[in-house]
């Protein structure tokens, strides 16, 4: 196990735009206050989402999209620089109304509402490609 000890410098509430893309939300947030490594929890509703799905095997995501309204039950990820760009890795377990859940690795979804915590750290964290599992995992 690789570490690194933390500070932590500030800590936040938001509430994300009606309308916009939940993880660009996140990473435009990041931007604006200078937040090179953080992590956050979140909860809301979203009208859309796409999900990835590692494939180990392979070594590929794969998306599924879901085009209807769905319950954001759990958010969490955190943030970090991946190619010069600071990147909101976000894993989310979105409900349906019979209460089934979907869950995974959230690249897109339209907010219909939308809060977070996020936590940000006296610290840079890059990701770089970990040739055992063909990732870009944080290098620590």
């Amino acid at each position: 196990m690789d570490y690194r000890e933390v500070d932590s410098t500030s800590e936040y509430v938001c509430r994300l735009e009606h309308g916009a893309d939940w993880r660009e939300e996140i990473e435009t947030f990041a931007d604006r206050r200078s937040i090179d490594a953080g992590f956050f929890y979140g909860l809301g509703a979203v009208q859309d989402a796409e999900l990835m799905f590692y494939d180990q095997d392979r070594t590929e995501y794969d998306s599924m999209t879901f085009d209807e309204p769905l319950e954001v039950a759990a958010c969490m990820g955190n943030v970090s620089h991946l190619e010069g760009e600071r990147f909101a890795h976000t894993h989310a377990v979105l409900s349906r109304p019979d209460g089934e859940a979907i869950a995974g690795h959230l690249n897109r979804a339209t907010v219909w509402a939308g809060e977070l915590y996020v936590r940000a750290f006296d610290a840079k964290l890059q990701r770089e490609h970990d040739d055992a599992t063909d990732l870009d995992l944080w290098n620590v």
